[in-house]
């Protein structure tokens, strides 16, 4: 698909619409949705800065490239005035005190936001099952899970209820849901974007990305959220990526993929052979394809989860009703705590905190978590290896297709699984496209650190191979 993005702003400069009659629209279609992705409407907010951009327009003034395009953001960004619930009980009347820098960003280049979308409470999940607001619906059979954490950004794009939506990635929750919903979905390098204002779920892994319909939105969105940022010591400085610089595949000579991830038994047999018919369409086009050793996928989501648990458990512990938060009282401090925490956390927020201070304590440390921490290490090498021998890893988003609503919450196992394909590029800090070819999930596009301009460039070149 075109740019939307592109499209949009041509229709508002050539005065073909209105953005107030466009941001209404959107709204409407989001209040009257059934599937379960809105948290709440920025109404209000998003109207009368559509009337700004009208007024500019009126006047003859130009108006940026994102000025006026309505955008989605999944509940778990801090947007200053508006009520940021993380999809959680705990929090689900806690207002902003200040605005995210990524959602800063956009919203200085004008772009308009209109809804807190719904996820996986904390982001803790792969279905957008885990939340107060009802589980997420899939866009393209409402009877199958939207994918997770960042479930409802991606319906809505995929939907066409927003131009583009902000997710947050972990360990595969902007990708994997962007497969689900056929879609593009970006988890840039670590650090590229400033996570200031997100809720923090395992700091060392966390990324802010980009969701939308096509590679050339995600450009455009990565562009102005991308840089270095004073309130996160994590990010850098990064080149703008410029739009004809990604329209040939020049420097993209060979391919891998990890023959492990595709002989593993966990892997449908039809999204098996989906991608090795991909890789045979890649290789009559006369790019190099070479088979990977990598770790078994049961080592990748034991390390990821080993550490994720970890962190979240660290993070969340200031979550105790005494500063902010769902306060449930007791009969003594100590209770309150207790209480509040237990009844207001999901289940499966509970499970990853019990898990998290158990790999942390005493005893289990050294034979666990720092054991995870030197498998990332190991991984981190592989991965460095890998890339000097190739341009692109390619691999599929899932080894299934999306499961029924209601199926993950009786088997949290096999939802940890089914990011077997995710988390060792989200380990590795490394930039990963989810693209809506290929398989029926699509296929999941990795290139080295700080070169999220390649992954682009092959994404352009799938377009016109598959």
């Amino acid at each position: 698909m075109s740019s939307q993005i592109l499209k949009i702003h041509q229709q508002l400069v050539n005065k073909e619409i209105t953005c107030t009659d466009l941001v209404q629209e959107k709204l409407e279609l989001l209040s009257q949705n059934t599937h379960n992705t809105v948290n709440s409407l920025l109404s209000d907010k998003a109207l009368k800065l559509a009337a700004k951009v009208d007024k500019k327009i009126a006047k003859g003034e130009n108006i940026g490239l994102l000025e006026g395009i309505p955008f989605g953001i999944k509940d778990v960004y801090m947007v200053q005035g508006t009520t940021t619930t993380a999809s959680s009980n705990l929090l689900k009347n806690y207002k902003s005190a200040y605005t995210a820098t990524a959602i800063q960003k956009l919203l200085d280049a004008g772009a308009i936001p209109l809804v807190k979308e719904n996820c996986d409470s904390f982001g803790h999940g792969s279905s957008s099952e885990n939340t107060i607001f009802g589980a997420v619906k899939n866009a393209v059979n409402p009877e199958l899970v939207g994918g997770g954490s960042s479930g409802g950004s991606a319906v809505n794009v995929a939907k066409d209820y927003t131009v583009f939506s902000i997710g947050g990635d972990t360990g595969g929750s902007i990708r994997q849901p962007a497969g689900y919903n056929n879609i593009y979905g970006l988890k840039p390098t670590y650090g590229r974007i400033s996570r200031y204002g997100i809720m923090a779920y395992a700091s060392s892994t966390d990324c802010v990305g980009p969701i939308a319909k096509s590679v050339e939105d995600i450009r455009i969105v990565l562009n102005v959220m991308s840089g270095k940022d004073l309130k996160d010591q994590t990010t850098y400085a990064s080149a703008e990526i410029d739009a004809d610089t990604i329209k040939t595949s020049e420097g993209i000579k060979t391919v891998g993929y990890f023959k492990n991830f595709i002989e593993s038994d966990a892997i449908s047999p039809e999204i098996k052979a989906d991608f090795l018919s991909a890789i045979e369409k890649i290789k009559a086009k006369g790019i190099e394809v070479k088979t990977l050793d990598f770790f078994e996928s049961n080592t990748l989501v034991s390390t990821y989860y080993t550490l994720a648990m970890a962190e979240t458990a660290s993070n969340l512990s200031r979550l105790d009703g005494t500063n902010y938060g769902n306060r449930i009282e007791a009969e003594n401090l100590k209770e309150t705590y207790a209480v509040t925490r237990s009844e207001n956390f999901s289940e499966e927020t509970k499970r990853r905190i019990v898990g998290g201070n158990q790999v942390l304590s005493q005893g289990f440390s050294d034979a666990i978590y720092l054991k995870g921490l030197a498998l990332r290490d190991a991984i981190a090498n592989n991965f460095e290896d890998d890339f000097k021998k190739v341009d692109i890893i390619l691999s599929p988003v899932t080894p299934n297709t999306p499961p029924k609503i209601g199926d993950s919450l009786k088997d949290p196992h096999a939802m940890y699984l089914s990011d077997a394909y995710t988390v060792g590029f989200s380990l590795g800090q490394l930039p990963t496209l989810t693209v809506p070819q290929g398989t029926e999930t699509g296929l999941q596009i990795t290139a080295a650190k700080q070169n999220d301009e390649l992954v682009l460039k092959f994404a352009n070149f799938l377009k016109d191979t598959i």
